[in-house]
């Protein structure tokens, strides 16, 4: 493991023995090998493998992010108890989520756009500055000078009337916790890449966000929160190639309230 993850092992000790339990339950319960759980816990093994930090992660309630990060031997009893209830030092951007940006000369904040072609590559390369440079960027007057904006290309039919080709104007979510049942955001993951969608909050409940389309076609489905890399919330959008206003955010609002009367 890296030097980022250098409280790994530390960390997987500390919580097993918090709970009581041997390595020999412990790894039953995580269905892994004694000896495996061993190598971790000594750190001989150092790249542990993505589904056992899951099985870890999901066994005590911490994020991986803090499994990795944050040494649980200096916290609190108080503090622990809190990480395990979903109040997660990461959910609340803290530490982990140094925004990259850019900025005019004269220090204004600016709108980068995310192409299409460089849709793919952004879940590895949001925190890039070298990255986040590249990309083609805008000023937009009339937006808060207060938030951070960034645009957003959308695929498919899921968020009608938001039509596909289309870039969403959205604002940078620092805190996650703070997200309010039925927001449209733009959720960057690790697994998904980009996705369009509307959020229920259940960070707190389960560690998980509901994401709901407007075309009831598509299912809604959970994403855990461990598996979210930014959240971004919608304030408008731009049709593409001809850059002329559409819906506002209250439209859309509207349209969503609509379509749920008539799904109900």
């Amino acid at each position: 493991m890296s030097g980022q993850n250098f409280f790994w092992a530390r960390n997987l000790k500390f919580l097993r023995e918090r709970k009581q339990l041997t390595q020999d339950q412990l790894s039953v319960k995580l269905e892994i090998s004694r000896a495996n759980l061993q190598a971790y816990e000594s750190g001989a093994t150092k790249n542990p493998p993505f589904d056992v930090q899951v099985r870890v992660s999901d066994f005590f309630k911490i994020s991986i992010d803090s499994l990795v990060r944050i040494d649980m031997s200096k916290l609190g009893e108080l503090k622990l108890r809190d990480l395990e209830a979903g109040n997660d030092v990461y959910t609340a951007g803290k530490k982990l989520r140094v925004l990259a940006t850019t900025v005019t000369p004269d220090n204004k904040e600016q709108i980068e756009l995310v192409t299409h072609k460089a849709k793919a590559g952004y879940a590895a390369g949001y925190g890039d500055p070298d990255y986040i440079s590249s990309l083609p960027v805008f000023h937009m007057p009339q937006l808060p000078k207060d938030k951070k904006f960034r645009m957003f290309p959308i695929s498919g039919d899921s968020m009608l009337p938001v039509p596909e080709g289309s870039y969403v104007i959205v604002e940078y979510v620092q805190d996650w916790n703070l997200v309010k049942d039925g927001t449209p955001c733009v959720v960057i993951t690790k697994n998904e890449g980009i996705v369009f969608k509307i959020v229920n909050n259940r960070i707190k409940e389960d560690r998980s966000l509901a994401l709901i389309s407007l075309n009831p076609l598509y299912k809604p489905y959970d994403l855990p929160i461990r598996e979210v890399i930014e959240i971004w919330r919608y304030h408008s959008y731009w049709t593409d190639g001809k850059l002329y206003p559409h819906f506002n955010k209250d439209q859309v609002l509207l349209a969503i309230d609509e379509l749920r009367k008539k799904i109900e």
